[in-house]
């Protein structure tokens, strides 16, 4: 069998990747000998990440870029060049709150980064692996996609969308050689999760490590249209999706409630 490198080699691309679940996912392939180009619009960070990999004898190059950005998607694809084997869209904005009190900024911030600029991404570097006969594009998906979920509404949406592309091409490029997958991670241990100040409950009760989340989605990609990392987070899924789904959709917005009650503050058990 073809090693990872030679299937989705020489060139992975990942959105997101200073922090978090993209940093997990750029040590994962820097593992499985696959060349970086990290993106993320925190220079700092993302040059910190860069310095980690590249002094364990990953080769790895950087773009800093807001990709809210209507020219986005053009600046990490003239910086990949030719080479992408594989694309891993995660970088996102996510808000938790109510609906009405989240501004039109942000609501369009959300689009263009969780939605548009993936779109454009995807567009860009498929007709290259399809070409080449090989090689993966992986789309960071969500739990929340999975039904209603009140507070997180318009990330739980764009979050869906992301969903539905990535197993859509995942059968419309089945003959293809090239592999697409939507991943759908519960709770997860990110800076991004701990800045949102969740209280101990049931939403953390699964809480996993990115490295985790991101072994997992690698091992999976050209076995699967999507994945819920973690046994545990599956288990939710089947009895959630047991319920009647209003039921399902309540159920899960009390969840949020007690996770993110108007008055919480930082816990330290998380």
């Amino acid at each position: 069998m073809a090693s990872f490198a030679d299937r989705y080699g020489p060139l992975a691309v990942v959105t997101g990747a200073a922090v978090g679940m993209g940093a997990a996912f750029a040590r994962e392939l820097a593992a499985r000998d696959v060349e970086l180009l990290l993106v993320d619009r925190d220079e700092r960070a993302l040059e910190a990440c860069a310095l980690e990999l590249d002094s364990d004898g990953a080769t790895v190059q950087t773009l800093v870029v807001d990709l809210a950005s209507p020219d986005a998607a053009g600046e990490v694809c003239d910086a990949a060049g030719d080479d992408v084997g594989l694309l891993v869209s995660n970088a996102a904005i996510g808000y938790v709150g109510s609906f009405l009190d989240q501004d039109t900024d942000g609501l369009l911030a959300q689009l263009a980064v969780n939605c548009r600029t993936p779109l454009l991404l995807v567009h860009r570097v498929l007709p290259g692996l399809v070409a080449r006969g090989r090689g993966g594009v992986i789309l960071l998906s969500s739990l929340s996609a999975v039904r209603g979920s009140a507070l997180v509404a318009s990330y739980a949406a764009t979050k869906a969308w992301n969903l539905i592309l990535a197993e859509s091409l995942w059968d419309e490029l089945r003959d293809t050689g090239v592999d697409v997958l939507g991943v759908l991670p519960g709770t997860t241990r990110t800076p991004g999760l701990l800045s949102s100040s969740p209280q101990a409950g049931l939403a953390t009760a699964n809480l996993m490590d990115p490295a985790d989340v991101a072994r997992e989605a690698l091992d999976t990609l050209g076995q699967a249209p999507s994945l819920i990392p973690g046994e545990a987070n599956r288990e939710s899924h089947a009895f959630l999706s047991s319920l009647d789904r209003a039921e399902a959709i309540r159920t899960m917005g009390d969840v949020m409630r007690a996770t993110y009650p108007p008055d919480r503050e930082p816990d330290p058990s998380i």
